[in-house]
């Protein structure tokens, strides 16, 4: 049986784009999966998958059904085939035995029967489609107007976990090349590994959320839920783009200076974190204009925020930002009424891999690398960083950097 399927006019550009992204024949991921199972329960269909088309096949990164036995097809059986064709919009087959192009489909007649499909492709900024996300059934359906558009939002997401996994591939590559010539990088980027967990925990969250909705499709507030979960990788994404740039150029942590509201940078910094709700968070009562380095300073509040909040036991959490200046250095006090630490490990809890064997508010212990680094990141900045603290009471990290860094230092 010779089954025919369409090829995209810029197929050689595609398959380029595709291979970039070296994601294919890589292990399952949680975070694929749980978009693929998302899909299947908003359209109320047996089988979901994420699929990624090259020259020869589709293969499945994630997939969700117990039919599914195989991660990859023949790419002249692949009804995803013809979804990359028009990458506009949803492609839907309500019954596959009543279509010309499908009908004698070994996928159709036999295992795992396929009846009803509909896909959205997965397209690269720059217009590339590379697969689809797709919903199965094994029997003759139609999806609403709110199913279709929750899958467009779900497939947008899929393309924003697939550049957010390529950006950190690269990050690793890159720092593994600047190990032995620059340590400190090392150190730079292992603390932005540490840091992505929080704004993904965030995404998490979400999504569980989302599923609670699942049984009111037309729920719009579900699909903000979607919304939040899109914004919060996109802002992850920049994350990474700015730790990409400051990983093979690391003057210009001193160098890239910029002006900053600092308010506005410490809402962006919250607005990564899991804050619970019984928690408190108080800005600057004015708004400051300091000119530094963006992503130093919000790796060092993202550090010092996320451990405020991590190590906070009380009913009522608060955490109080203070911030003045002289004529040398910006001065910053994050103050929280907390566990509090013991004045014998006031130092230690900066020595490199050192941890208090405490268990925080989510039942985990630290790594011991937040604070060496933060510290390290400060001294680059030309300021210091101290910490006062009363076991039961609070802990207040006060930390400086200094002005006009550009002119009066350099990296080491």
């Amino acid at each position: 049986m010779n089954l025919s399927y369409p090829i995209p006019e810029n197929e050689s550009e595609r398959l380029e784009a595709l291979s970039s992204y070296n994601i294919l024949d890589t292990e399952p991921e949680e975070d694929f999966e749980e978009l693929a199972l998302l899909a299947s329960e908003i359209c109320h269909t047996p089988i979901a998958l994420i699929t990624l088309v090259d020259e020869t096949r589709q293969w499945f990164k994630a997939k969700i059904g117990d039919k599914v036995k195989v991660t990859e097809t023949p790419r002249e059986h692949a009804f995803c085939s013809h979804t990359i064709i028009n990458a506009d919009d949803v492609m839907v087959v309500n019954d596959a035995r009543k279509d010309e192009r499908f009908v004698n489909n070994p996928l159709v007649t036999n295992d795992p029967s396929v009846i009803f499909y509909a896909g959205v492709p997965l397209v690269t900024a720059d217009g590339y489609p590379l697969g689809s996300l797709c919903v199965i059934d094994h029997e003759p359906k139609e999806l609403t107007d709110s199913q279709l558009q929750s899958l467009r939002i779900l497939a947008k997401q899929v393309l924003t976990q697939m550049e957010l996994r390529k950006k950190l591939t690269a990050l690793q590559l890159t720092n593994e090349v600047l190990l032995e010539a620059n340590t400190f990088i090392q150190k730079f980027a292992t603390t932005a590994a540490h840091d992505i967990k929080n704004p993904l925990s965030s995404i998490l969250l979400t999504q569980q959320a989302l599923q609670l909705r699942l049984n009111e499709v037309k729920d719009i507030k579900s699909l903000r839920l979607v919304e939040l979960s899109i914004n919060s990788s996109k802002k992850l994404l920049n994350l990474v783009d700015e730790m990409l740039d400051y990983s093979t150029k690391p003057a210009l942590l001193l160098t890239n200076q910029e002006c900053l509201q600092l308010n506005q940078v410490l809402k962006n910094v919250l607005g990564l974190l899991e804050i619970p709700y019984t928690i408190k968070v108080n800005l600057p009562v004015q708004d400051n204009t300091i000119i530094c380095s963006s992503v130093a300073i919000e790796q060092i509040f993202m550090n010092l925020l996320t451990n405020a909040v991590r190590y906070n036991d009380k009913e009522s959490g608060e955490i109080d930002i203070a911030f003045k200046e002289n004529d040398t250095h910006y001065i910053f006090t994050i103050a929280d009424n907390g566990m509090g630490i013991a004045e014998k490990n006031l130092e230690k809890i900066f020595y490199k891999e050192v941890t208090l064997n405490v268990i925080d508010r989510f039942n985990k212990k630290g790594t011991g690398i937040g604070l060496y680094t933060v510290k390290a990141l400060i001294e680059k900045l030309g300021g210091t960083i101290k910490v006062e603290s009363v076991i039961g009471t609070g802990t207040s990290f006060i930390f400086t950097v200094q002005k006009n860094l550009r002119t009066t230092s350099t990296l080491a």
